[in-house]
């Protein structure tokens, strides 16, 4: 196969991009593009992160950024993306990023999972397939978080709480047997955004087959996203009447994963989730 060549004209930051591994392209044609460097050690993310935008660009439901090069000379590696010159949504465009995220959530596979690990955030995240959603949510999602919570600098006793929720996962699944969807796994604001034209697009995914709440509820944790994007959801796929609760559920996670990589300023939160969800059970 012949190596790709992308030649660069110039570099930049991005503007409000968080790391000094962001950068802005200028190509000798005029165009942009979106560079992520890292060292040797940063390969496995990037190639992880560029087959969850190849899964989600080929479900054809939602827009994300091409893949353009994926490699590495000596001491750096590289993701290179097409460059998205984003706009503030409108009532209108978040009404779309709604709709198209349901299509999205309508390309199924017969497991829960992936094809790859991958990472959500800078945490790795695994995604060894199977076929019952609560036991993939548990061993793949709920009990490493407490086990790394559980070894680090902010375990306490709340941690045993959020091992009960673990332990008692089915009971959230009463009469709910969600179908394995294909989702961008960490959908807060930050990872979404509309062209000038108001085509909503996604980026840095967390790629993995699971109950499509789990996006929907990432989304409404941080805020950021306009009442027309829940609304246009719920139109086009309505949510299960349980969905208020395992939304505490799948959020827990996420905290979990904040407490592990950013320390105690989120453990409050995690111990409100998960005194919510024991209270369900008792």
């Amino acid at each position: 196969m012949a190596r790709r060549v992308i030649e660069v004209r110039e570099i930049g930051p991005v503007a409000g991009a968080a790391g000094a591994g962001v950068l802005r392209a200028g190509l000798p044609d005029g165009a942009q593009v979106f560079v992520k460097v890292g060292d040797p050690e940063q390969m496995q993310r990037f190639k992880a992160e560029a087959r969850g935008l190849e899964a989600l660009a080929a479900a054809e439901a939602i827009r994300v950024p091409e893949v353009l090069l994926v490699g590495g000379e000596g001491r750096h590696t590289y993701l290179v993306l097409e460059h998205f010159d984003l706009a503030p949504g409108t009532p209108a465009s978040f009404a779309r990023m709604g709709r198209e995220l349901a299509q999205l959530h309508r390309k199924t596979a017969g497991r829960f999972g992936f094809e790859r690990d991958n990472y959500i955030g800078l945490a790795p995240q695994a995604n060894t397939t199977d076929t019952t959603w609560p036991a993939f949510f548990r061993e793949r999602r709920l009990e490493p978080q407490l086990r790394r919570v559980s070894s680090g600098p902010s375990a306490g006793m709340w941690v045993e709480g959020g091992l009960r929720v673990a332990e008692a996962l089915p009971l959230y699944f009463s009469g709910y047997a969600p179908q394995p969807s294909l989702l961008h796994g960490d959908l807060w604001s930050g990872n979404a955004g509309f062209l000038q034209d108001g085509t909503p697009v996604i980026f840095d995914p967390a790629v993995y087959y699971g109950d499509r709440e789990a996006d929907i509820a990432m989304s409404e944790l941080f805020g950021g996203f306009a009442p027309q994007f829940r609304d246009a959801y719920r139109e086009a796929w309505p949510l299960d009447p349980g969905y208020g609760v395992r939304r505490d559920l799948y959020n827990l996670y996420h905290v979990l994963n904040h407490v592990n990589l950013f320390g105690a300023a989120y453990v409050a939160q995690a111990q409100g989730l998960i005194r919510k969800l024991l209270s369900e059970i008792r």
